[in-house]
């Protein structure tokens, strides 16, 4: 097989649909980033730039021949995640941050933790397959390991958002795979059970205080959000008259509350067309990963990233609404910033690695390349 054969035989393996799925929301990001603020568009775009590195350094990485590189980055972001709580940069009173020496650069192990979470299940699961009727409680306990443990380091932080999310999404990737059904009535049953506890002595009292305003009179961030949605009707209106964003009343408008500028300068329409971008996008990546039962490498990070964008995107709408409380999840891929956009970057680029190369004996240096056809 020459060159040529084998680069168009991997190229035939790329989901470009889901690529090109992205490319709206990113449109719809930037134009409404650029209304809001010029400077905030330009770190925009170097932010795309960045992830696009990333995606192609994700892409290029084996990580079907270099499976070992996968527990060694889990537990290196887990040495991470306990180095924030003893020596970690406090930044408004959360301890998230590690600074890098000499360059006085930050980082944020909680949202790689994401990435490696997801792949330490794919790199379990691959080598455990669940048996017809789904894991027993022995398979179940191990997994859950691998997603309690850098939850509770998280939530020690405190950033319990974060850490709900990755319990959210590692719990969902295993309902997708498969556990036996009474574990999860169960779980559910003691959950609800403990769930006074867990809010008398588990939240600090800043959590509670989120959630009595939720329960009660609005934030003033939600109350101008709601009032920005409301203003947009059914059409929305021209930049000149969006004045809860363009007069300010409206904070982080670019970052937690784009959603709300969307409502403001698009109306309910603009707001229908863009769940429907994300909708159609989270179908699309569910349907990869029944599309692929066996190989469950696919199966576990094409269906995480599906639940990262459920959660993100469904708390985000709801907060701006006031159906949920503030806890300051981006809408995925389309609020201003860099984080977001890389994490999400990294685990597209794994996918697409992973789907171009499902079907190659490509890593065996040994042996020729060849295709293995279903």
């Amino acid at each position: 097989m020459n060159w040529f054969q084998f680069d168009r035989r991997i190229l035939q393996q790329i989901n470009f649909l889901l690529i090109l799925q992205l490319i709206p929301i990113f449109i719809l990001s930037s134009f409404l980033v650029f209304e809001i603020s010029e400077h905030s568009f330009d770190s925009q775009m170097i932010y795309y730039g960045i992830s696009a590195v990333a995606f192609f350094i994700a892409f290029l990485i084996p990580w079907r021949k270099f499976q070992w590189l996968i527990p060694l980055a889990y537990w290196v972001n887990l040495l991470l995640l306990l180095s924030v709580e003893l020596f970690g940069k406090k930044i408004l009173g959360a301890q998230r941050w590690i600074e890098i020496p000499v360059i006085h650069m930050t980082i944020q192990p909680s949202e790689f933790i994401k990435i490696t979470v997801i792949l330490m299940l794919g790199y379990i699961i691959s080598r455990n397959p669940p048996p017809k009727h789904g894991y027993s409680w022995g398979m179940f306990a191990k997994l859950s390991f691998y997603i309690l443990t850098p939850f509770i380091l998280i939530a020690k932080e405190p950033d319990l958002g974060t850490g709900l999310v990755l319990l959210l999404t590692g719990y969902g990737i295993l309902f997708t795979i498969g556990i036996q059904a009474r574990i999860w009535v169960i779980l559910i049953l003691i959950l609800g059970l403990t769930a006074p506890i867990l809010y008398t002595h588990g939240l600090k009292p800043y959590q509670k205080q989120r959630i009595a305003n939720f329960m009660g009179e609005p934030s003033y961030h939600v109350q101008q959000s709601m009032i920005a949605i409301g203003s947009g009707g059914m059409d929305g209106q021209d930049q000149e008259e969006a004045t809860q964003t363009q007069l300010k009343f409206l904070p982080v408008s670019s970052t937690d509350f784009i959603f709300a500028y969307l409502g403001e300068r698009l109306g309910f329409k603009g707001m229908i067309l863009t769940i429907g971008l994300y909708i159609a996008l989270i179908l699309h990546l569910m349907y990869i990963a029944i599309k692929n039962p066996k190989d469950y490498y696919v199966r576990v990070v094409s269906s995480g990233i599906a639940f990262l964008f459920f959660i993100y995107m469904t708390v985000n709408i709801l907060m701006t609404i006031g159906l949920a409380p503030v806890v300051g999840l981006p809408l995925p891929m389309f609020s201003h910033g860099g984080t977001s956009f890389i994490i999400f970057a990294l685990l597209f680029g794994i996918l697409e690695n992973l789907l171009a190369f499902r079907f190659y004996f490509m890593y065996n240096s040994d042996s020729k390349l060849t295709m293995i056809r279903k």
